[in-house]
């Protein structure tokens, strides 16, 4: 199937409160969810989906296995584990949740092996029909390149943090060169954005929220939009970007820089280091 372009993000929803999100989600016309490993919630998620009653073929479902694991067994373990915790038959996706384990972020060790020992259990449980897609998130192109030299099966997605004043668009640019679609988390820069000056004036042009404003700057990069939250109402506005971000506007928004994660500093994606 086509992968929608705006998912649901469930980082931070709790698992036994998801499952709402994610019906609440499907009802407004989301078809594409997000969780992972390391949320926590991934029975609260398969929970949302098996309940939504919209068939499963009609749903984007992507996780993501742990940065920690980096051998093929523990991949291979993780990823029937995430199957049967979530209690579905198939993944839509699985994506490497980051090349380095999260203490390790940042290092100098880009755990090239361990990472190609993870992808091999992930090409085999596509192989085996468990997984329909595979790929990897917050991968630069030096991990990107230990994948696409040696790897059978090519990554199809790098899922990375992009968003107005955050744009990492040389990584953007190299993974679509190599034939991988781009997903941006927390293209509202983890809430932050919101009291940005310039960005508000803008969106007040057109009439709309700075966070639709961030998300459809997002889609028109041609990149796959993020967005996480667990309240219906901004799921809804989240989701109605139907208007056209001028590329004047566009250039302005790209030459902006709003990197101040606030509290979400603590978390390695956000605290500057890649």
């Amino acid at each position: 199937m086509d992968i929608p372009k705006l998912a649901l993000g469930t980082w931070m929803i709790d698992d036994d409160k998801v499952a709402d999100a994610v019906k609440a989600a499907v009802e407004i016309g989301y078809r594409h969810i997000d969780t992972a490993q390391a949320y926590g919630n991934e029975r609260g998620v398969g929970e949302g989906v098996r309940t939504c009653g919209i068939p499963r073929e009609e749903l984007f479902v992507q996780t993501k296995l742990a940065a920690e694991v980096k051998d093929y067994e523990g991949a291979k373990a993780a990823i029937d584990e995430s199957l049967k915790t979530m209690g579905l038959d198939y993944l839509d996706l699985m994506i490497i949740h980051s090349p380095q384990p999260w203490e390790n972020w940042a290092g100098e060790d880009r755990f090239f092996e361990g990472n190609l020992a993870a992808w091999k259990a992930l090409e085999e449980a596509v192989e085996a029909g468990k997984i329909r897609a595979i790929g990897v998130s917050n991968f630069q192109k030096q991990d990107l390149d230990n994948l696409l030299e040696n790897a059978t099966i090519k990554p199809m997605i790098n899922q990375v943090l992009a968003h107005v004043g955050n744009t990492p668009f040389d990584l953007i640019d190299y993974a679509k060169s190599n034939g991988m679609l781009v997903e941006a988390y927390s293209p509202i820069a983890h809430g932050k954005i919101l009291d940005n000056a310039e960005i508000g004036a803008i969106a007040e042009k057109y009439d709309v929220s700075v966070p639709q404003l961030c998300i459809r700057y997002i889609l028109q990069l041609d990149l796959l939009a993020l967005p996480k939250t667990a309240n219906p109402d901004h799921m809804k506005s989240n989701a109605d970007v139907n208007f056209e971000i001028s590329a004047e506007d566009m250039d302005a928004l790209k030459s902006l820089t709003a990197k101040d994660y606030g509290d979400a500093s603590v978390f390695p994606v956000y605290s500057g280091a890649a």
